[in-house]
């Protein structure tokens, strides 16, 4: 297309010829340059569009559509729809994560809910102290132990996992049951509510608990020296000191003496064992691991539930019963005793004759052969006569009846007398002394408790191979579903 002329004048000077160039209006004659809208002119070139209110191809006849209302609207509609698109996309990721936390949220309070949250805060309102520091938000808990990470871990059992944890700037450990029974919840929620109040030194503080979870974590004190079976069952000849031994035996006893005996509604443990046992840096036991506990009522004396234990520290008519009492947490102690006294793990021990730790201590026991079975180093550091008589209890507290057996509140003042009797005795036979709102006899002796029990010191055959019986089936039936 012939953009412009050249046009040529003579322009008569001394310095001869000039040529000027000259723009053409390619607009006078804009259908000849292809040009069917509004036309405008630009030096060397021209420019073409669509007038107002029309859209299209204004280079061809026709080619300029006018727009109506609708092709207006679908323009807008397709502008609008675009931004909305653009925008949704990019608020996306914000939004699904709003969604997320919503749910998360109404879980929490459902869980909070199901987990008796309000009954459990309502029973720790009467005292503020608890109250005010009992209840911990699963951010909490997730920010103490880094979500719960692995590295965290540091011990764990059949009732769940324990993780080292900082909250409020104090280390402690926090444990993650595997309750699952809605049954056992609603019974692990009345335990809380009860152990939130227990304050014995020798039992682990629990310092509050997280409802916020399918299954609610508990936090306790962190206790820093491991547990009593890895200080007793370490590689070679030397372990815990005698004395060491049987200060321990003490305060466990004191621990549940008072957990039996002290507490507001008595509550049974129901899994004593030398790996529920923690000691601190002093060697001080500290009871722990509530997770099978259960509390009876003041005016009950037992209580019928499905058996739980550890085999080997199992009370052998409970097993067969479902009949929990007192006396049951008292056998498990007696086998704790024997443990003490042997370096043998009652779960696993078989004697030469095949025989379980406890039959085969009661009989070494009631043949005088204790060095058969006893730890050397406690037979080279115990010192008169210390070594029968914790010998005798044990075997006391594992007697097959459970009528048979002490309480662990006379268990915890033979053990008392036994730490004290180089100090002379305020009477010839037993001692008094004050205990809360009432006087208790201390005996002196388990000499004194034998006696009182009217048992003999040795057990008779029959009763021992009753105590093998019982044992062998237990630990045969353990293997079959029952």
């Amino acid at each position: 297309m012939l953009r412009y002329y050249l046009c040529y004048y003579f322009i008569g000077s001394l310095g001869g010829l000039q040529y000027k160039k000259l723009d053409i209006d390619e607009c006078v004659h804009k259908e000849a340059h292809s040009c069917h809208g509004i036309c405008e002119n630009t030096p060397g070139t021209f420019y073409c569009r669509c007038p107002d209110g029309t859209y299209g191809n204004p280079s061809i006849e026709g080619g300029c559509i006018k727009i109506t209302n609708y092709s207006a609207g679908l323009i807008i509609g397709i502008v609008i729809s675009g931004v909305s698109i653009l925008l949704l996309a990019l608020s996306a990721p914000f939004v699904t994560r709003m969604v997320k936390l919503r749910k998360v949220k109404k879980m929490r309070e459902k869980l909070f809910n199901q987990n008796h949250g309000l009954l459990l805060q309502q029973l720790i309102s009467q005292k503020a102290d608890i109250g005010e520091r009992m209840m911990f938000t699963l951010g909490d808990i997730e920010k103490a132990t880094n979500n719960f990470d692995k590295s965290r871990e540091v011990g764990g059992g059949g009732h769940g996992v324990v993780y080292k944890g900082i909250l409020d700037l104090h280390v402690v450990a926090i444990k993650k049951s595997k309750i699952v029974v809605q049954r056992e919840i609603d019974e692990f929620i009345n335990e809380v509510a009860i152990l939130s109040q227990i304050n014995h030194r020798n039992v682990v503080k629990l310092l509050g608990c997280c409802l916020e979870t399918e299954v609610p974590l508990l936090v306790y004190e962190f206790i820093s020296n491991g547990t009593l079976y890895h200080h007793l069952h370490v590689e070679g000849p030397k372990s815990l000191s005698w004395d060491d031994r049987l200060r321990i035996a003490l305060e466990i006893a004191r621990a549940l003496a008072y957990l039996h005996s002290a507490t507001s509604m008595p509550i049974f443990h129901r899994d004593i064992k030398s790996s529920n046992i923690l000691l601190d840096e002093s060697l001080i036991a500290k009871v722990s691991d509530f997770g099978a506990s259960r509390y009876i009522p003041i005016d009950q004396t037992a209580v019928m539930t499905a058996v739980q234990g550890t085999l080997g520290y199992l009370d052998p008519m409970y097993y067969y019963t479902g009949r929990l009492t007192d006396k049951s947490d008292v056998f498990s102690f007696g086998v704790l005793l024997i443990e003490l006294l042997t370096r043998k793990k009652p779960y696993v021990y078989r004697s030469d004759n095949d025989a379980g730790l406890v039959a085969h201590f009661v009989s070494s026991l009631k043949k005088g052969d204790l060095a058969d079975i006893v730890d050397p180093q406690v037979m080279e550091e115990e010192d008169d006569g210390e070594l029968q008589e914790v010998a005798m209890l044990a075997a006391m507290c594992t007697r097959l009846e459970g009528e048979s057996r002490p309480t662990m509140k006379e268990v915890e003042m033979a053990l008392e007398n036994l730490r004290a009797r180089k100090k002379p005795a305020p009477c010839n036979s037993a001692a008094m002394r004050y205990d809360g709102d009432q006087i208790v006899v201390q005996y002196n002796s388990i000499e004194d408790l034998l006696a009182k029990k009217d048992m003999p010191v040795e057990g008779g055959a029959e009763e021992s191979s009753r105590q093998y019986t019982m044992e062998e089936e237990i630990m045969l039936s353990a293997r079959y579903p029952r």
